[in-house]
Formats: structure tokens, C-alpha cells, sequence
């Protein structure tokens, strides 16, 4: 049995990684951190965990709250584990490394400073991290012993985006991609737009023209993107519809047969005439897609529906994981979504 560390286990990523790691048959969790939380019962802040970790409890991070882990996933807000992976890199513990926040994702530290609006405090170790999106990055994690696993926007856009890039389906600039999220994406803290009476009934788009997943999206799918966020009142999921032009004669079941060739086999993503729904996804590792060709104007719609903690958080890092760790990428990981 394969020993885990999870930092930051008290926000949402993190619970929804404590809750996978239950039920994964090679990995049990060791230590669960989480400062704001330090010295509370996992069951106590989640009660669904309860049974799973009746005595495990929260603490303090320190630098040696992995040691002895044979995987430490960091479930840390953005600009946190740039500054605490490195030692843990240079100690040469030999443990697996997954990170879920957006500190390694981007291969170009100064793109990382221009979206993020400060400085990356370790990028000689950008180099070292294997792009967590298996399905379209698969070939990068030979030799890797470190993971930036992707989150749920650059995710559901990447997947929807980059086949129709690759095979030259679409042109690849003024690609647009509108997504929704629910409002679990914003993290636990309370914060006065993600509260209950703000969100409930409404529906907002934010970060206009400038969200920092931007460039993270359009490194994942090789398309220059005007990418605009919405927050949608549902708990859970991700819903990206991406709009391009054809680079040559297009139809619909040419797309959809490009999806089927370029996700054959692959267990978490399901190719499908029906437009994709977010509840379809909820508590899975699966991504729905599908696209068509509008001949009336011109455009290329693509679709791709996601569970944010799941595919675009926590199910990915443990896919991630399995991989890192030379299991079945499926193992612990739920293909098929709950419903209602």
C-alpha cells in the first residue's frame, strides 16, 4: 500500500482528494494538512469523511509533514507550493509529487508573473513537471517524478480544443471559449460573491479579457483564446463551449469522428452526439464532449461538461498519480457520474 501526504486537505480539492483516497485500493492517507484547520477532527469540518478518517485530524504544514509519503499531493492555493515543492524536490526524498495549483503549469515563467502579477520564486523547476492532462499530454510523465495537474477551466477547454487544433480542423487564433463554473471552483473560504445569497438565482460572467487561466489554456490547447469565466449557481461542475472557424471544409460528423479517433480508449472521456451536461459528470473523473459544425455562420462549436473537484481538480491528480506511481490510470476513480 502506497503511503499519502495531502497538503492542504481542508479546502474542497482537498476533502474531494481525502474522499477518493478512501476508496482507492493501493493508496491510504498518512497525513492531511491544513493550517486554518490545524488540531479538527477530518470528520469534524466534513462529516461525509467521518467514517472514512475517524482518527485522522488535521495539522499544522511543516517541512517535515511529508516525509516518509510515497506521494504528496499539494492542495494549496495558487503562489503556496512554489514555495514549499522546491525543498521537498531538493531533499531527494524520492516521493511523487502532485500539484494541483497553477505554480507549475505554465512552462514560461514570465507568463507565469505577467497573469499571476507576481514573480515565480522557482522557476529553474518548471522544467521538472509533467503537464497532468494525460489524454493530450500523456508522453510528458516518461521519467517525470513531479505532476502540475491542470484545473477544471484550462481542462474542459483543452479537451474540447486541442484534437480540432492537432488534426488542423480549426484555425487556431480567435478561438472563443466561454465556460461556466460552480461555485465550489471559488474554494471553502467565504467570500461575499460566492455566498449563498449572491449566487443563488443568478448567473455572472468575471474576469473579462484578463482571467489568469488564459494563458494556461491556450499553452494546453494550442489555440490563441478570448476566454470568459462565468459563475453559475450549481455546487459542482464545468461547462466549456468554445467557438472557431474551420480551417477547411467542415461537417459535423467529421468532428465528431475526430473526437472518437483522438479519445479512443480512453476511459474518462465520452464522445457523443448529445450536447454535454454537468450533471452527468458530478462525482466522476469523466468529460463529456461534443461538437458540430453550424454551416449557417461559419462556426465550429465545442463542447465539454466536467465535474470541477473531479476531472478538473482531484479526480485528475489521482489519475495523475496511478500513472506516476505505474498503476491503472482508472484506479479509485469513478467513470460514471452520480444523478440526480
Amino acid at each position: 500500500m502506497l503511503s499519502a501526504a495531502v497538503v492542504g486537505a481542508s479546502g474542497y480539492t482537498g476533502a474531494e482528494l481525502l474522499r477518493l483516497l478512501a476508496a482507492h485500493p493501493a493508496m491510504s492517507v498518512a497525513v492531511a494538512t491544513g493550517d486554518t484547520a490545524a488540531g479538527t477532527a477530518v470528520g469534524e469540518l466534513y462529516p461525509h469523511l467521518g467514517p472514512a478518517y475517524p482518527d485522522l485530524a488535521f495539522t499544522a504544514y511543516t517541512p517535515d509533514a511529508a516525509a516518509g509519503a510515497d506521494v504528496v499531493f499539494f492542495a494549496l492555493p495558487h503562489g503556496a507550493s512554489q514555495r514549499i515543492v522546491p525543498d521537498l524536490l531538493d531533499a531527494g526524498t524520492g516521493a511523487l509529487i502532485v500539484d494541483l495549483a497553477a505554480d507549475f503549469r505554465l512552462s514560461d515563467a514570465a507568463a507565469y508573473e505577467q497573469w499571476y502579477g507576481a514573480a515565480h520564486q522557482a522557476p529553474e523547476h518548471l522544467a521538472h513537471f509533467a503537464y497532468g492532462l494525460p489524454e493530450l499530454y500523456r508522453g510528458t510523465f516518461d521519467g517525470a517524478a513531479a505532476v502540475a495537474a491542470p484545473g477544471c477551466y484550462p481542462t474542459a477547454a483543452a479537451l474540447a480544443l486541442a484534437p480540432l487544433v492537432r488534426a488542423g480542423a480549426i484555425e487556431a487564433h480567435g478561438v472563443i471559449v466561454d465556460a461556466a463554473s460552480g461555485v465550489s471552483g471559488a474554494g471553502r473560504p467565504a467570500k461575499p460573491h460566492t455566498s449563498f445569497c449572491a449566487v443563488e438565482g443568478d448567473f455572472a460572467a468575471y474576469g473579462l479579457g484578463d482571467h489568469r487561466h488564459t494563458p494556461e489554456i491556450e499553452q494546453a490547447s494550442g489555440a490563441g483564446v478570448l476566454f470568459t469565466p462565468h459563475l453559475a449557481p450549481m455546487n459542482r461542475g464545468i461547462l466549456a463551449t468554445c467557438y472557431a472557424r474551420p480551417a477547411g471544409a467542415a461537417c459535423t460528423d467529421d468532428l465528431l469522428a475526430l473526437y472518437a479517433d483522438a479519445y479512443a480508449g480512453e476511459p474518462f472521456v465520452t464522445v457523443s452526439e448529445s450536447s454535454p451536461s454537468t450533471k452527468a459528470t458530478l462525482g466522476s473523473n469523466s468529460a463529456h464532449l461534443t461538437a458540430r459544425f453550424d454551416a449557417r455562420t461559419g462556426w465550429v462549436i465545442a463542447l465539454c461538461a466536467l465535474d470541477n473537484l473531479g476531472k478538473g481538480a482531484s479526480g485528475q491528480a489521482v489519475q495523475c498519480a496511478n500513472r506516476l506511481c505505474g498503476l491503472d490510470e482508472t484506479t479509485g476513480l469513478a467513470t460514471v457520474g452520480v444523478y440526480p
